[in-house]
């Protein structure tokens, strides 16, 4: 099975509720799909979002450097020795990590398809059920209150809250929205960079008064303030957990050894793909470190194989925040991952298992 070709399309899915960060709103999926083409007619899927203010990537930005440095060198290519192939990807350019991970999918969905196999099988075998939380987006906070009780009545018993525009308001958010769901569900704080180091210990002091129980908090700080992450980290019980501040394979390294991050969030979009994102997990499980699974505002190819990695890592990779395509009205994706709520199940169809993909808007 040899590369032939490489193409994009554009996939767009209206979102249930508009998503909001300390960063950003928006009120889509938008994915850029990358489709490999092989001389045996099979075709691989991969996909990413555009995220300026996190990788730097935009849609433009990922085609170009797909099309006109990336495609030339995989052409022609064999899918038998995937490491190869992702070893090309990973050094024909620095960063542009949405670009990699995108065509590292595809390569490893047709991986699986010239062997016949559901992907996370090939990564390792595992459980192929999976539960996410859910993200409940920065608002007033009855609105809040309303979007985690919807949750909680959909199954949901892990919420990501998302806070960091206002810290006095995001500790009332959290005081509010805890005593609606306490014993009901796990709440994750998730702050996007919003609080300084100061900040984040003066909210936990608070919120450990009022008798709240986080399970983590995520990227508290800036992403490359990892002094005022590990001064957070030496003087809370609650485990931090770094998200943008957590890359590669050496940052997550850094990390570790210097006490700045209990826990690991590992995105494709940010690793570079699988390749990397396998080897974060492996680095985790050496040093005893827990590790999520996560992904940006993404639809369900790309989150697809996030959860194909996460069943097959199961052991390191304990918490799951995959509720990407949960977030849309609907999926365009037939075949493959089940999304169901909190529920995701993995399918026995080879590599990513996609069978069609409606509304797929040629590039």
């Amino acid at each position: 099975m040899k590369i032939t070709n490489i193409r994009f399309a554009k996939l767009t899915v209206p979102l249930v509720t508009p998503f909001k960060t300390a960063l950003r709103c928006v009120d889509n999926i938008d994915d850029l799909v990358v489709i490999i083409e092989t001389d045996t007619g099979e075709i691989g899927y991969g996909a990413a979002p555009a995220t300026p203010l996190i990788t730097g990537d935009t849609h433009s930005s990922v085609m170009a450097a797909i099309d006109s440095v990336i495609k030339p060198l995989l052409i022609g290519l064999d899918l038998t020795n995937i490491n190869e192939l992702t070893n090309i990807v990973q050094s024909a350019l620095i960063k542009n990590t949405s670009a990699k991970a995108a065509v590292e999918i595809a390569l490893y969905d047709l991986w699986g398809k010239l062997y016949n196999t559901p992907l996370y099988k090939l990564l390792g075998g595992g459980n192929n059920q999976l539960k996410t939380d859910i993200t409940i987006s920065i608002d007033n906070i009855d609105k809040m209150i309303s979007d985690s009780q919807k949750a909680l009545a959909q199954g949901f018993d892990r919420l990501k809250i998302k806070v960091g525009n206002d810290i006095y308001q995001d500790i009332e958010r959290v005081r509010n929205i805890y005593q609606v769901v306490k014993g009901k569900a796990l709440i994750r704080l998730d702050v996007n960079q919003g609080w300084t180091a100061k900040q984040t210990v003066f909210a936990i002091q608070k919120l450990d008064a009022a008798g709240v129980e986080l399970e983590l908090i995520e990227q508290p700080v800036k992403v490359d303030d990892l002094a005022g992450m590990r001064y957070v980290t030496e003087r809370v019980l609650t485990p931090i957990m770094a998200d943008e501040s957590a890359f590669g394979p050496k940052e997550v390294i850094e990390l570790i050894t210097t006490g700045t991050a209990d826990i690991i969030n590992i995105k494709l979009m940010k690793t570079g793909g699988l390749s990397n994102a396998i080897k974060i997990a492996d680095i985790c499980q050496t040093y005893h470190i827990d590790c999520m699974m996560g992904c940006m505002l993404e639809g369900s190819i790309g989150v697809a194989a996030a959860a194909h990695l996460a069943a097959a890592k199961s052991n390191v990779i304990t918490k799951i925040d995959l509720d990407g395509p949960a977030l849309g009205q609907y999926d365009p994706v037939h075949g493959g991952v089940n999304f169901n709520f909190a529920h995701i199940s993995l399918g026995d169809g080879p590599g990513l298992g996609i069978k069609k993909i409606d509304d797929l808007v040629e590039l």
